[in-house]
């Protein structure tokens, strides 16, 4: 999700949830993304899983943004929208796992624990280094538009 707010553009960009990332900040936020389930097209995994953690159903004109790989080796595949929102007001699903180590006890954590716009500039210092180029091409998409 995107948005104009005088004359900058915005992006929103989610913090993952879960002990490993409490501490985490720059190069550590991520757009809203997550696994494409087996047989599920692609950009309606992206809707789903959009909606899935944030509350935030998408709507309108989505832009391809392409694929990018994780350090990790995993594909993800974006587009935008334009959209607003009160980030403070995001709601996510949530995940379990045992916490702490070896203590035999599971605990549920968001997967995302909090979201924010950013200008691009920003944003560049946020999000994981592997996604940056998305924010690249985000640019190109609203650049484009705005000629036409």
């Amino acid at each position: 999700m995107y948005r104009k707010l005088r004359g900058q553009v915005e992006v929103l960009l989610a913090h993952p949830g879960g002990p490993f990332w409490a501490k985490k900040d720059e190069g550590a936020w991520s757009i809203p993304k997550g696994e494409v389930d087996r047989g599920e097209d692609v950009l309606d995994s992206a809707k789903r899983e959009f909606a899935e953690e944030t509350g935030i159903e998408p709507r309108g004109k989505l832009s391809a943004l392409g694929s990018v790989r994780q350090k990790s080796g995993k594909i993800v595949t974006a587009w935008a929208f334009e959209g607003d929102c009160d980030p403070q007001t995001i709601r996510s699903n949530t995940f379990a796992m045992e916490w702490p180590p070896r203590s035999g006890k599971q605990q549920e954590f968001p997967e995302i624990d909090r979201a924010a716009f950013f200008s691009i500039e920003a944003a560049r210092t946020k999000i994981l280094a592997s996604e940056a180029e998305l924010l690249s091409r985000l640019e190109k998409i609203v650049k484009r538009n705005a000629k036409t």
